[in-house]
Protein backbone atom coordinates (compact mmCIF):
# COMPACT_ATOMS: atom_id res chain seq x y z
CA UNK A 1 0.00 0.00 0.00
CA UNK A 2 0.74 3.45 -0.71
CA UNK A 3 0.01 6.62 1.47
CA UNK A 4 -1.19 9.53 -0.84
CA UNK A 5 -2.87 12.92 -1.21
CA UNK A 6 -6.42 12.42 -2.40
CA UNK A 7 -5.29 14.61 -5.15
CA UNK A 8 -3.25 11.69 -6.70
CA UNK A 9 -5.88 9.60 -6.70
CA UNK A 10 -7.45 7.97 -9.98
CA UNK A 11 -10.21 6.41 -10.98
CA UNK A 12 -9.76 2.77 -10.82
CA UNK A 13 -6.96 2.26 -8.41
CA UNK A 14 -8.02 0.65 -5.50
CA UNK A 15 -8.88 1.72 -1.63
CA UNK A 16 -5.97 0.05 0.90
CA UNK A 17 -7.74 0.96 4.16
CA UNK A 18 -11.63 1.16 4.94
CA UNK A 19 -12.91 4.33 5.46
CA UNK A 20 -15.73 4.51 8.69
CA UNK A 21 -18.38 6.87 9.69
CA UNK A 22 -19.03 8.61 13.48
CA UNK A 23 -21.11 5.65 14.40
CA UNK A 24 -18.37 2.80 13.23
CA UNK A 25 -20.51 1.58 10.21
CA UNK A 26 -18.50 1.19 7.10
CA UNK A 27 -18.49 3.78 4.31
CA UNK A 28 -16.11 2.46 1.53
CA UNK A 29 -14.59 -0.91 1.93
CA UNK A 30 -10.78 -1.77 1.78
CA UNK A 31 -10.09 -2.99 -1.73
CA UNK A 32 -13.08 -1.46 -3.40
CA UNK A 33 -12.44 -0.04 -6.75
CA UNK A 34 -12.79 3.70 -6.55
CA UNK A 35 -14.79 5.80 -8.93
CA UNK A 36 -14.87 9.66 -9.89
CA UNK A 37 -18.09 9.72 -7.90
CA UNK A 38 -16.29 8.31 -5.04
CA UNK A 39 -13.19 10.06 -4.95
CA UNK A 40 -15.26 13.36 -5.55
CA UNK A 41 -17.50 12.35 -2.36
CA UNK A 42 -14.72 11.23 -0.24
CA UNK A 43 -12.56 15.11 -1.24
CA UNK A 44 -16.37 16.78 -0.58
CA UNK A 45 -16.40 15.30 3.19
CA UNK A 46 -12.86 16.13 4.08
CA UNK A 47 -10.49 13.05 3.12
CA UNK A 48 -7.62 14.44 2.45
CA UNK A 49 -4.98 11.34 2.70
CA UNK A 50 -5.99 7.56 1.59
CA UNK A 51 -4.30 4.10 1.56
CA UNK A 52 -4.09 2.93 -2.01
CA UNK A 53 -3.69 -0.43 -2.93
CA UNK A 54 -0.06 -1.11 -4.94
CA UNK A 55 1.40 -4.64 -6.16
CA UNK A 56 4.90 -3.01 -5.81
CA UNK A 57 4.16 -2.09 -2.06
CA UNK A 58 1.66 -4.85 -1.44
CA UNK A 59 4.63 -6.22 1.53
CA UNK A 60 4.20 -3.08 3.34
CA UNK A 61 2.49 -3.75 6.64
CA UNK A 62 0.82 -0.92 8.32
CA UNK A 63 1.13 -1.95 12.20
CA UNK A 64 -2.34 -1.27 14.05
CA UNK A 65 -2.15 -0.51 17.52
CA UNK A 66 -5.77 -1.24 18.01
CA UNK A 67 -7.97 -3.55 16.25
CA UNK A 68 -10.78 -2.27 13.68
CA UNK A 69 -13.26 -4.07 15.87
CA UNK A 70 -12.34 -1.70 19.25
CA UNK A 71 -12.25 1.02 17.29
CA UNK A 72 -15.88 0.71 15.81
CA UNK A 73 -17.31 -0.19 19.27
CA UNK A 74 -15.36 3.33 21.00
CA UNK A 75 -16.84 4.89 18.06
CA UNK A 76 -20.30 3.80 19.13
CA UNK A 77 -19.72 4.47 22.92
CA UNK A 78 -18.40 7.66 22.08
CA UNK A 79 -21.19 8.93 19.90
CA UNK A 80 -24.11 7.26 22.55
CA UNK A 81 -21.72 9.78 24.86
CA UNK A 82 -21.42 12.91 23.33
CA UNK A 83 -25.21 13.20 22.33
CA UNK A 84 -26.03 12.41 25.54
CA UNK A 85 -23.75 15.29 27.33
CA UNK A 86 -25.33 17.49 23.87
CA UNK A 87 -28.83 16.88 25.17
CA UNK A 88 -28.18 17.09 28.70
CA UNK A 89 -29.32 13.47 28.93
CA UNK A 90 -27.99 10.96 32.00
CA UNK A 91 -25.15 8.87 30.47
CA UNK A 92 -23.91 5.32 31.78
CA UNK A 93 -19.77 5.16 31.98
CA UNK A 94 -19.97 1.37 31.93
CA UNK A 95 -20.11 0.41 28.68
CA UNK A 96 -17.20 3.04 27.33
CA UNK A 97 -15.35 2.10 30.33
CA UNK A 98 -15.49 -1.80 29.07
CA UNK A 99 -14.27 -0.40 25.69
CA UNK A 100 -11.52 1.33 27.50
CA UNK A 101 -10.70 -2.13 29.05
CA UNK A 102 -10.28 -3.05 25.69
CA UNK A 103 -8.28 -0.67 24.39
CA UNK A 104 -5.64 -0.85 27.09
CA UNK A 105 -5.75 -4.93 26.97
CA UNK A 106 -4.43 -4.19 22.78
CA UNK A 107 -1.94 -1.48 23.93
CA UNK A 108 -0.37 -3.55 26.15
CA UNK A 109 -0.07 -6.21 23.72
CA UNK A 110 1.48 -3.97 20.85
CA UNK A 111 4.00 -2.22 23.20
CA UNK A 112 6.82 -0.94 21.37
CA UNK A 113 4.94 -0.64 18.07
CA UNK A 114 5.45 2.93 16.57
CA UNK A 115 2.04 4.31 16.35
CA UNK A 116 0.99 6.13 13.37
CA UNK A 117 -2.22 7.74 13.28
CA UNK A 118 -3.18 7.32 9.62
CA UNK A 119 -6.99 6.33 9.55
CA UNK A 120 -9.18 7.81 7.39
CA UNK A 121 -10.71 11.02 8.72
CA UNK A 122 -13.87 12.86 7.80
CA UNK A 123 -15.66 15.53 8.58
CA UNK A 124 -18.03 12.94 9.85
CA UNK A 125 -15.60 10.90 12.39
CA UNK A 126 -13.00 13.16 13.28
CA UNK A 127 -14.81 14.03 16.54
CA UNK A 128 -14.57 10.53 17.66
CA UNK A 129 -11.20 10.29 15.96
CA UNK A 130 -9.41 12.43 17.34
CA UNK A 131 -11.00 11.07 21.02
CA UNK A 132 -9.72 7.81 20.09
CA UNK A 133 -6.46 8.82 18.78
CA UNK A 134 -5.37 11.17 21.83
CA UNK A 135 -6.64 8.57 24.04
CA UNK A 136 -3.86 5.81 22.42
CA UNK A 137 -1.12 8.04 22.54
CA UNK A 138 -1.80 9.15 26.19
CA UNK A 139 -2.57 5.29 26.86
CA UNK A 140 1.15 4.74 24.99
CA UNK A 141 2.98 7.47 26.87
CA UNK A 142 1.46 6.40 30.25
CA UNK A 143 2.58 3.01 29.57
CA UNK A 144 6.21 3.58 28.61
CA UNK A 145 6.09 6.17 31.97
CA UNK A 146 5.56 2.97 33.75
CA UNK A 147 2.14 3.56 35.40
CA UNK A 148 0.32 0.55 36.65
CA UNK A 149 -3.06 -0.68 34.98
CA UNK A 150 -5.60 1.49 37.21
CA UNK A 151 -3.57 4.91 36.84
CA UNK A 152 -3.57 3.57 32.60
CA UNK A 153 -7.26 3.49 33.05
CA UNK A 154 -7.58 6.78 34.63
CA UNK A 155 -5.43 8.23 32.02
CA UNK A 156 -7.08 6.60 29.24
CA UNK A 157 -10.59 7.72 30.39
CA UNK A 158 -9.23 11.18 31.26
CA UNK A 159 -8.15 11.27 27.57
CA UNK A 160 -11.22 9.97 25.71
CA UNK A 161 -13.26 12.46 27.17
CA UNK A 162 -11.31 15.10 27.29
CA UNK A 163 -13.09 17.12 25.14
CA UNK A 164 -16.49 16.28 26.52
CA UNK A 165 -17.27 19.77 27.70
CA UNK A 166 -17.67 20.60 24.18
CA UNK A 167 -20.92 19.21 24.26
CA UNK A 168 -22.34 20.55 26.70
CA UNK A 169 -24.20 24.03 26.28
CA UNK A 170 -23.17 27.30 27.66
CA UNK A 171 -25.74 29.29 28.99
CA UNK A 172 -26.45 32.65 27.52
CA UNK A 173 -26.56 34.48 30.61
CA UNK A 174 -22.93 33.10 31.29
CA UNK A 175 -21.69 33.67 27.75
CA UNK A 176 -19.40 36.60 28.06
CA UNK A 177 -17.83 34.55 31.04
CA UNK A 178 -15.34 32.71 28.75
CA UNK A 179 -12.59 31.40 31.60
CA UNK A 180 -15.42 30.10 33.80
CA UNK A 181 -17.27 28.71 30.47
CA UNK A 182 -14.50 27.25 28.94
CA UNK A 183 -14.95 23.77 27.10
CA UNK A 184 -12.26 22.44 30.12
CA UNK A 185 -14.67 23.50 33.15
CA UNK A 186 -17.65 22.69 31.44
CA UNK A 187 -16.03 19.30 30.45
CA UNK A 188 -14.92 18.71 34.86
CA UNK A 189 -18.16 20.15 36.25
CA UNK A 190 -20.13 17.10 33.98
CA UNK A 191 -16.99 14.38 35.03
CA UNK A 192 -16.75 14.85 38.63
CA UNK A 193 -20.75 14.49 39.22
CA UNK A 194 -19.93 10.64 37.39
CA UNK A 195 -18.53 8.79 41.53
CA UNK A 196 -17.87 5.94 39.28
CA UNK A 197 -14.95 7.76 37.80
CA UNK A 198 -12.51 8.71 39.29
CA UNK A 199 -11.61 12.77 40.12
CA UNK A 200 -8.42 13.10 38.40
CA UNK A 201 -10.77 11.98 35.02
CA UNK A 202 -12.26 15.24 35.53
CA UNK A 203 -9.10 16.92 36.36
CA UNK A 204 -7.78 16.21 33.36
CA UNK A 205 -10.24 17.68 30.91
CA UNK A 206 -9.88 21.00 33.07
CA UNK A 207 -6.04 21.12 32.65
CA UNK A 208 -5.04 20.02 29.41
CA UNK A 209 -5.36 23.53 27.98
CA UNK A 210 -3.20 24.66 30.83
CA UNK A 211 0.70 25.23 30.17
CA UNK A 212 3.94 25.26 31.52
CA UNK A 213 4.43 28.55 31.54
CA UNK A 214 1.47 29.57 33.17
CA UNK A 215 0.04 30.94 29.85
CA UNK A 216 -2.67 28.01 29.30
CA UNK A 217 -6.42 27.78 30.30
CA UNK A 218 -8.56 28.28 32.28
CA UNK A 219 -6.39 28.88 35.64
CA UNK A 220 -2.90 30.13 34.23
CA UNK A 221 -1.68 26.94 36.07
CA UNK A 222 2.21 26.65 36.60
CA UNK A 223 4.30 23.83 35.51
CA UNK A 224 4.07 21.45 39.01
CA UNK A 225 0.70 22.55 39.14
CA UNK A 226 -0.18 20.88 36.23
CA UNK A 227 -1.26 16.72 36.92
CA UNK A 228 1.15 15.07 34.81
CA UNK A 229 -1.92 12.93 32.97
CA UNK A 230 -3.21 16.82 32.10
CA UNK A 231 0.72 16.97 30.64
CA UNK A 232 0.14 13.66 28.80
CA UNK A 233 -3.35 14.35 27.05
CA UNK A 234 -1.91 18.08 26.39
CA UNK A 235 0.55 16.08 24.17
CA UNK A 236 -1.39 13.94 22.38
CA UNK A 237 -4.20 16.19 21.54
CA UNK A 238 -1.65 18.94 20.58
CA UNK A 239 -0.11 16.25 18.21
CA UNK A 240 -3.31 14.80 16.83
CA UNK A 241 -4.79 18.55 15.96
CA UNK A 242 -1.48 19.33 14.07
CA UNK A 243 -2.39 16.70 12.24
CA UNK A 244 -5.82 16.19 11.51
CA UNK A 245 -8.14 18.79 12.11
CA UNK A 246 -5.89 21.81 11.43
CA UNK A 247 -6.66 25.33 12.60
CA UNK A 248 -9.44 26.03 10.37
CA UNK A 249 -11.54 22.57 10.10
CA UNK A 250 -9.16 20.44 7.61
CA UNK A 251 -7.09 22.93 6.15
CA UNK A 252 -3.49 23.71 7.55
CA UNK A 253 -3.25 19.92 8.52
CA UNK A 254 0.71 19.37 8.90
CA UNK A 255 2.74 15.78 7.97
CA UNK A 256 3.87 13.96 11.11
CA UNK A 257 7.07 14.70 10.59
CA UNK A 258 6.18 18.99 10.69
CA UNK A 259 3.66 18.28 13.50
CA UNK A 260 6.75 16.78 15.74
CA UNK A 261 9.16 19.91 14.77
CA UNK A 262 6.06 22.42 15.89
CA UNK A 263 5.96 19.98 19.45
CA UNK A 264 9.59 20.19 20.12
CA UNK A 265 9.57 23.84 19.57
CA UNK A 266 6.79 24.18 22.02
CA UNK A 267 8.99 22.25 24.33
CA UNK A 268 9.01 23.98 28.47
CA UNK A 269 6.50 26.82 27.56
CA UNK A 270 3.34 24.82 25.90
CA UNK A 271 3.81 21.73 26.62
CA UNK A 272 6.03 19.72 29.50
CA UNK A 273 9.56 18.80 27.58
CA UNK A 274 9.86 15.10 29.92
CA UNK A 275 6.25 14.27 28.17
CA UNK A 276 7.95 15.24 24.77
CA UNK A 277 10.64 13.05 24.76
CA UNK A 278 8.38 9.67 25.84
CA UNK A 279 6.02 10.81 22.95
CA UNK A 280 8.83 10.83 20.44
CA UNK A 281 9.59 7.50 21.09
CA UNK A 282 6.32 6.10 20.26
CA UNK A 283 5.34 8.07 17.14
CA UNK A 284 6.13 6.91 13.72
CA UNK A 285 7.15 10.29 11.74
CA UNK A 286 7.27 8.86 8.55
CA UNK A 287 4.61 6.38 8.43
CA UNK A 288 4.89 2.74 6.12
CA UNK A 289 3.48 3.84 2.46
CA UNK A 290 4.29 7.50 2.80
CA UNK A 291 6.46 9.20 -0.47
CA UNK A 292 9.18 10.58 0.00
CA UNK A 293 12.99 12.61 -1.17
CA UNK A 294 16.54 11.74 0.11
CA UNK A 295 19.01 14.16 -0.04
CA UNK A 296 20.25 11.89 -2.99
CA UNK A 297 17.46 13.24 -5.17
CA UNK A 298 16.02 9.75 -5.26
CA UNK A 299 12.32 9.25 -4.66
CA UNK A 300 10.90 5.99 -2.67
CA UNK A 301 8.46 5.02 -0.66
CA UNK A 302 8.82 4.25 3.40
CA UNK A 303 8.29 -0.04 4.09
CA UNK A 304 9.62 -0.21 7.49
CA UNK A 305 10.32 1.33 10.78
CA UNK A 306 12.73 1.03 13.41
CA UNK A 307 11.45 0.83 17.01
CA UNK A 308 13.38 3.46 19.10
CA UNK A 309 14.58 5.45 15.23
CA UNK A 310 11.57 7.00 14.13
CA UNK A 311 12.93 9.58 11.98
CA UNK A 312 15.59 6.17 10.15
CA UNK A 313 12.89 4.39 8.34
CA UNK A 314 13.91 1.81 5.18
CA UNK A 315 13.54 3.17 2.04
CA UNK A 316 12.31 1.49 -1.08
CA UNK A 317 13.20 2.96 -4.55
CA UNK A 318 12.14 1.88 -7.90
CA UNK A 319 13.85 2.86 -10.92
CA UNK A 320 12.29 1.52 -14.23
CA UNK A 321 9.46 -0.85 -14.97
CA UNK A 322 8.62 -4.38 -16.66
CA UNK A 323 12.30 -6.47 -17.20
CA UNK A 324 14.34 -3.02 -16.47
CA UNK A 325 12.97 -2.62 -13.16
CA UNK A 326 15.71 -2.12 -10.16
CA UNK A 327 14.96 -2.60 -6.64
CA UNK A 328 16.80 -1.32 -4.10
CA UNK A 329 16.19 -0.45 -0.21
CA UNK A 330 17.86 1.96 2.06
CA UNK A 331 17.89 1.71 5.86
CA UNK A 332 18.74 4.78 6.91
CA UNK A 333 19.39 3.27 10.29
CA UNK A 334 22.64 2.01 8.60
CA UNK A 335 23.23 5.00 5.81
CA UNK A 336 23.85 7.52 8.56
CA UNK A 337 25.01 10.07 5.95
CA UNK A 338 21.53 10.28 4.10
CA UNK A 339 18.66 11.87 5.31
CA UNK A 340 14.62 12.26 4.08
CA UNK A 341 14.76 15.67 2.67
CA UNK A 342 10.91 16.04 2.10
CA UNK A 343 7.61 14.39 1.82
CA UNK A 344 6.02 13.68 -1.27
CA UNK A 345 1.84 14.22 -1.20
Amino acid sequence: MRYVSIGDIEPGQHLGRTVYSSNGTVLLSSGVQLTVFMINTLNRIGVTMLYIQDEQYDDIEIEDVLSEQTKQAIFREMSETLEAARSGKEWSTRKLSLSIDQLLREVLDQKGVLVHLTDIRTADNHQYLHAVNVCLLASLMGLNMGFNYSQLKDLAIGAMLHDIGKMVPVPEEFSAERGKWHHTWRGFELLKQKRELSLLVAHTALQHHEKPNGTGVPRGLMDEEIHLYAKIVAAANRYDNLIGAGTDGFKGRMLPHEACETMMAASEHDLDRKVLIEFTRIISIYPNGTSVRLSTKETGVVVRQHRGLPGRPVIRIIRGSGEDMEVKEVDLASETTLFIEAVLT
